[in-house]
């Protein structure tokens, strides 16, 4: 009798758990300024993945996920956080994280964007405000694949304070280019 009372409680604990980062993961629209610069900030909503594939093929050609990857990524909003950032009503960049409860971590899933708005702060703003999300569902890591090639994402996310701790032989589809593992400790972030 204790044990299916406690396996209960368990379950009851999950479910609240679950619900709680779903609604912390939430995020209001906000227009922002980097740089001087105003852009709106959003949620990715399903109608802006058009928009999402047209900046990853302005980024690598052929687009490493297709229409139906992002969708369901999109859908998730349990366990998924994807942003877009406009100006103009032009969709510039996105970013995309996936939230593991049981090993509470956070993965960045995908970042792009526009090759004209890169180096102007809009990425590592993006990156930076999945972090906050993540401590804030108390994520203990945030993870994620570079291309090996890739070294102006490498010192963002170096500056960001990520750091290498392994390496992808092969990984990228199409080219087959290594990838580097990096990794944030958000529980050291915690403690500053």
């Amino acid at each position: 009798m204790f044990a299916k009372f406690k396996k209960w409680v368990n379950l009851n604990r999950q479910k609240q758990r679950r619900e709680e980062i779903a609604q912390t993961i939430e995020l209001k629209n906000a227009i922002i300024n980097i740089s001087d610069c105003d852009y709106f900030v959003a949620r990715a909503q399903v109608t802006d993945v058009p928009e999402i594939i047209e900046v990853e093929r302005k980024i690598y050609g052929n687009t490493p996920w297709n229409e139906a990857a992002f969708l369901q990524e999109i859908r998730r909003r349990r366990d998924r956080l994807y942003l877009v950032v406009r100006k103009n009503d032009k969709l510039l960049g996105f970013a995309g994280c996936s939230f593991n409860r049981q090993t509470n971590e956070a993965h960045l899933t995908n970042i792009a964007i526009s090759p004209e708005y890169q180096g102007k702060g809009v990425g590592g703003y993006l990156i930076h405000k999945l972090i906050r999300k993540a401590a804030l569902i108390n994520m203990k890591k945030m993870t994620l694949e570079v291309r090996s090639s890739n070294c102006e994402a490498q010192r963002l996310y170096r500056r960001i304070g990520f750091i290498v701790v392994g390496k992808k032989v092969g990984y990228y589809f199409g080219d087959h280019e290594d990838a580097l593992d990096m990794e944030l400790d958000l529980e050291y972030l915690k403690g500053n």
